[in-house]
């Protein structure tokens, strides 16, 4: 994400919908992608980035500099998008674990063809998806879109050493859950 010459910042948050335009054109992308890495789903990373829109147009008026907007943006993206997960989940619709516990039958039913998994995006997503959001949201800010432990915990309003427990638990999950799945994974042939 490019920065935002405060001016047009400042326009948008009095209401010039071209200023706002602007701030869209120049942070869509980054926000999708932010959501994208939480919730591992399109359609409901589209919702949850327009939410985070009208949360940005609605709030833009109090924003005051004392972060750099990209923090900012990023602690509305993640609470929004884990917030919706979240819901998701209330509602019963665990699309994610559903996607990762199909692809594990899947694997589970070709024991004869064992060999080591490609590490490509749908075993990445598969592994994140498993994990809690608060860690998953941590290691997508960190691994994926590589802030610093500073910037994450600015993004999520938590203790820089939240951000570490939470990294480090994170990781020590994603071992866990390859471990129990077994070091050689199989990946059904096409």
């Amino acid at each position: 994400m490019r920065d935002i010459a405060p001016d047009i910042l400042e326009r948008a948050a009095q209401g010039d919908l071209e200023a706002f335009e602007e701030v869209y054109r120049q942070t869509s992308g980054f926000v999708y992608n932010v959501s994208l890495g939480i919730l591992r789903n399109t359609e409901d990373s589209q919702e949850a980035t327009q939410d985070v829109f009208m949360k940005i147009y609605r709030n833009l008026k109090y924003f005051r500099f004392r972060s750099s907007f990209k923090t900012w943006v990023y602690r509305i993206t993640v609470n929004t998008a884990i917030n919706y997960y979240k819901r998701l989940r209330r509602q019963g619709k665990k699309i994610q674990e559903y996607a990762g516990l199909s692809r594990m039958e899947e694997e589970d039913s070709c024991k004869d063809n064992v060999k080591m998994p490609d590490i490509d995006q749908s075993y990445i997503e598969t592994l994140l998806a498993r994990l809690k959001p608060e860690y998953r949201s941590c290691l997508t800010l960190r691994e994926i879109g590589g802030l610093n432990y500073k910037e994450i915990a600015e993004a999520l309003r938590i203790p820089i050493n939240t951000v570490r427990s939470r990294l480090s638990r994170g990781r020590q999950a994603l071992v866990a859950i390859v471990k129990k799945d077994g070091e050689l994974r199989c990946v059904a042939r096409r």
